[in-house]
């Protein structure tokens, strides 16, 4: 193992599951490092939200372990959100709030040494400064996805997760998005959850998971 961010399962074999007739990830084993991109792809229900969710530290598998390496230094589950950054859809912010009152209390939250400056350098790289001081309630699906992404950036992290980023976006949106993966990339580890044929360019590696998906008896 380098010194590079690198994300690693080994050993005893990864595995998770959801329920007895529920499919989830299925006795995995990699090792990626920095710098570049990973498609994660699979068929809906094969894992790959499940996988990022695991790495970022967000839920224990069933069997096996992973483990998350910066700085020359193994990062445990519970001190993972130092080093990662993820944008899934399931994250949800304050409608109330402005985006810039939302990511300021997640960096203050993180205590981060500027927060206001961290918040508006995040929003200006997802295309969001202009509407930056709008209420998240006004915001359409596209722009709540721009701000998932920002949200994963706050802290500027060596690793990256982005779980089908592309969702709800438009060509702008979307450019963003290459964007973020570009820049990202070239100094860090990003791995990305997806079967969009256009984010899957964007890689230089993929992973393709062995599950058979919903419905799957096994």
């Amino acid at each position: 193992m380098t010194d590079a961010p690198a994300v690693r399962v080994g050993g005893s074999k990864l595995s998770h599951r959801y329920g007895r007739r529920t499919t989830g990830v299925r006795e995995l084993e990699f090792e990626f490092t920095a710098p570049g991109t990973v498609a994660v792809t699979g068929p809906n229900g094969s894992g790959k939200s499940t996988l990022l969710r695991i790495l970022a530290g967000l839920l224990r598998p069933s069997a096996g372990s992973s483990s998350v390496h910066v700085g020359g230094r193994e990062h445990p589950p519970a001190a993972r959100r130092e080093v990662l950054g993820l944008a899934a859809p399931e994250l949800s912010f304050y409608e109330e709030f402005t985006a810039t009152e939302n990511l300021v209390f997640a960096a203050e939250a993180r205590g981060l040494e500027a927060p206001a400056r961290a918040a508006a350098a995040a929003l200006d790289g997802v295309g969001l400064a202009g509407r930056a001081a709008d209420r998240v309630a006004s915001y359409s699906s596209g722009m709540k996805q721009r701000l998932r992404l920002a949200f994963a950036l706050l802290h500027e992290p060596p690793i990256l997760l982005l779980d089908e980023p592309g969702s709800h976006l438009d060509e702008s949106g979307r450019e963003a998005v290459r964007g973020v993966v570009a820049r990202h990339a070239a100094r860090g580890l990003v791995l990305l959850a997806t079967n969009d044929p256009e984010e899957i360019r964007l890689a230089g590696r993929q992973m393709e998971l062995r599950g058979h998906g919903l419905g799957d008896p096994s």
